[in-house]
């Protein structure tokens, strides 16, 4: 039976003092996680890229280190993993620079769709105007199969995991400690209700390590990495959020930007981005265009078509929604095809885009959310 490499991984990520670069340069090097743990320091001086400080950091701390302790204690926390060779290592995050090479998880990761990915980021102290419009942007993704993610902050993180929660959209959140801190203490629920219910949370840092200050911008670039691109939705000119969208830009994703009030401070950092060239987003459609996507409605279990699907429509909302879903429809050709007053088919068309049964797209037509044959 081939041997079990996953506790080398786990060895190498219990070692503070070297990072993830360290790991890809010797692993890429030995193409064998075991061999370049077992390494010696004649075969690691060799090596370019790596300082003498960090072998002699790497060999002093292996000496005490016991891959077989390391994975039986991972196992003992109920904690689970990726490493940077296994077919579900989320692929965006993969290309990134500097990219970890050992994920900690908690939750499914079967909930993602890891192709459809985008990044939230901005203050901790959000206007609640900022709140309120971000909110409401989510709120039009819904029942679609969009995953947000962000750093489970407070503020605009917090705000952005409630939101794709409320509307049924999955949600990662990145943590800039391992799993035995929970911070900030105040989204203790938040964590438990994207483990058990909405989502993942990634750390790649062992669970013991402190959530430390440089560990937050540092955490950054897996928030923009796992993402096709990342919506800043308030920044101050000095601030985590401008750093995520350096990232963004480094790693040759999309930068989106949704513009504030110009009295807030915190708005200063958006606009230079937007002056820059970033995405200006004010609803849904304005990701979908800045992507490129065309998203689709999640379809329940056992229910991919309109024909099977159970919806609970009065007569003139189901002949609405039975005329929309063979083709899409202005309002006036609703109006005049069935026969109905501008008001009402108004009323009927606000009722189904609310409860996701379709959306309104440029040019006022409007186009089922729901496959139907």
């Amino acid at each position: 039976m081939e041997e079990d490499v996953s506790k080398y991984w786990l060895a190498f990520a219990s070692i503070e003092k070297i990072g993830s670069g360290f790991i890809k340069t010797v692993f890429d090097h030995f193409g064998s996680i075991k061999s370049a743990w077992c390494a010696g320091p004649n075969d690691l001086i060799k090596i370019e890229n790596l300082t003498k400080r960090q072998i002699n950091d790497f060999l002093s701390e292996r000496d005490k280190t016991d891959p077989d302790e390391c994975l039986n204690y991972i196992q003992e926390k109920n904690l689970k993993f990726l490493t940077f060779t296994d077919k579900n290592f989320p692929s965006l995050l993969k290309q990134i620079p500097n990219c970890p090479v050992t994920l900690f998880y908690k939750g499914d990761l079967s909930r993602c769709n890891f192709d459809r990915t985008v990044a939230i980021v901005g203050s901790r102290n959000a206007s609640e105007n900022a709140k309120t419009v971000l909110t409401k942007i989510i709120s039009e993704f819904k029942g679609t199969d969009l995953c947000i993610v962000s750093g489970l902050a407070r503020g605009i993180d917090t705000c952005a995991h409630k939101a794709a929660l409320k509307y049924g959209l999955s949600t990662i959140g990145v943590i800039a400690s391992g799993f035995d801190f929970v911070y900030p203490s105040q989204n203790k629920e938040l964590y438990k209700t994207i483990e058990n219910e909405g989502g993942v949370i990634f750390s790649e840092y062992w669970p013991s390590f402190q959530p430390m200050t440089w560990r937050f911008p540092h955490r950054n670039r897996i928030v923009t990495g796992l993402s096709k691109g990342t919506l800043v939705a308030e920044a101050a000119l000095k601030s985590g959020a401008l750093i995520s969208a350096n990232f963004c830009l480094e790693q040759n994703r999309d930068l989106m930007c949704m513009p504030g009030m110009l009295t807030n401070p915190n708005t200063e950092g958006v606009y230079k981005l937007i002056k820059n060239g970033a995405a200006v987003i004010t609803r849904a459609q304005d990701i979908l265009d800045a992507l490129g996507w065309e998203m689709q409605v999640k379809a329940a279990p056992n229910q991919t078509a309109a024909s099977s699907f159970q919806i609970d429509l009065n007569e003139d909302e189901r002949k609405v929604f039975e005329y929309i879903a063979r083709q899409s429809s202005t309002t006036d050709e609703l109006c005049s095809s069935l026969n109905m007053g501008f008001s009402d088919i108004t009323v009927i068309l606000l009722n189904l885009e609310m409860n996701g049964y379709i959306k309104q797209t440029d040019g006022d037509r409007y186009i089922s959310l729901i496959k139907f044959s």
